[in-house]
């Protein structure tokens, strides 16, 4: 699956070095990292198993399977069946669950995040299609076919209020992937683990030596094509963390920068400050979801929304008006971190 952004994640994953826990070390159980390519980006996980079993075909298996459910760029996806009006489709567990989780973050951030954005994305140029001179007709006739209240699962049915609406899980399904995947090894009795799918993260566990794993988050560049280079390293727990931004994926038109982050309500790119967020939550799905919906909503709206549900954690970084950055995290995320950089 080829993820169609209106997101950007944009986790860097550091597995080699760690942080020291209270643990009676166990040097016996080796590493096993399966590295590939899956929804149109890489893969990178690493696990203890006392089985010492390489999974890498089963997890190769389980992405493909994923994709057939909920990837755009499968023709015969189930979610391009739905979004063909196919009636004979019949929908899994995967598209059900992105579903039902997309429709859960649409509620509570007010439709920050919409899953239906896609014609709107695709008419600004950061979907498949080539980019439209987009005008205020184009967009007021788009924006009847966006709005997460008009679509709904019915008898385990797509039911739609336009015929014309599409569904897009570009927001959510890269974390949901790692979720999937965290899930297989939990079945296996592996519960020791990193999960980074396209830098989106779900750690679990320790190492043998009870040492937690570290991310690190990437720090905004000035434009798209600037190395990478690291704005903090945090360890991770039992947690997942995914970072969405607005300055990677981006175009500008006679002096005006256009993000690929699209308002689903007003139909435009966001012009906020807010360059990037990094969110911690329970899951991956969740994590991601949150991330894409505060890039629409903004620094102020963002930090208040996660001040009020303590089950989230978060760190922005913004552009103020003389240029520089700065950076605010929620004090949950700033126990986390280990390393700072300029």
């Amino acid at each position: 699956m080829k993820k169609r952004i209106f997101l950007t994640t944009i986790v860097t994953v550091v597995i080699a070095v760690l942080f020291m826990v209270s643990c009676k070390p166990d040097r016996t159980i080796q590493p096993i990292h399966l590295v590939g390519e899956a929804q149109g980006t890489y893969y990178n996980m690493v696990y203890y198993d006392s089985l010492h079993r390489n999974l890498h075909r089963q997890v190769d298996s389980i992405l493909k399977a994923f994709d057939r459910s909920v990837s755009l760029w499968v023709p015969t996806s189930i979610i391009s069946r739905v979004n063909r009006n196919d009636t004979s489709v019949v929908l899994d567990d995967y598209f059900v669950g992105n579903f039902k989780d997309s429709q859960e973050v649409s509620k509570a951030t007010d439709g920050a995040f919409d899953m239906t954005v896609g014609p709107l994305v695709e008419a600004w140029g950061f979907g498949f299609k080539s980019r439209e001179k987009v005008g205020k007709k184009i967009v007021d006739s788009l924006l009847p076919l966006v709005g997460y209240q008009k679509i709904k699962l019915i008898n385990g049915k797509v039911v739609k209020a336009d015929p014309r609406m599409q569904i897009d899980f570009n927001g959510i399904a890269q974390g949901y992937s790692d979720d999937v995947i965290g899930k297989f090894f939990d079945h296996l009795g592996i519960h020791n683990y990193l999960i980074d799918i396209g830098g989106e993260v779900k750690a679990k566990g320790t190492k043998p030596d009870g040492k937690y794993w570290r991310v690190g988050i990437e720090k905004p560049s000035a434009d798209s094509v600037s190395p990478r280079t690291l704005k903090a390293v945090i360890v991770l727990h039992n947690r997942s963390v995914a970072t969405s931004g607005s300055y990677r994926k981006y175009y500008v038109v006679n002096g005006i920068r256009y993000s690929h982050t699209i308002d689903p309500k007003t139909g435009y790119p966001v012009q906020h400050s807010l360059l990037s967020v990094s969110v911690l939550a329970k899951n991956t799905a969740l994590a991601d979801a949150y991330a894409t919906a505060f890039m629409v909503m903004g620094y102020k709206k963002s930090r208040a929304f996660v001040e009020k549900h303590p089950d989230l954690d978060a760190m922005f970084i913004w552009s103020a008006k003389d240029g520089r950055f700065k950076t605010y995290a929620t004090p949950g995320f700033r126990k986390l971190i280990v390393e700072k950089f300029n």
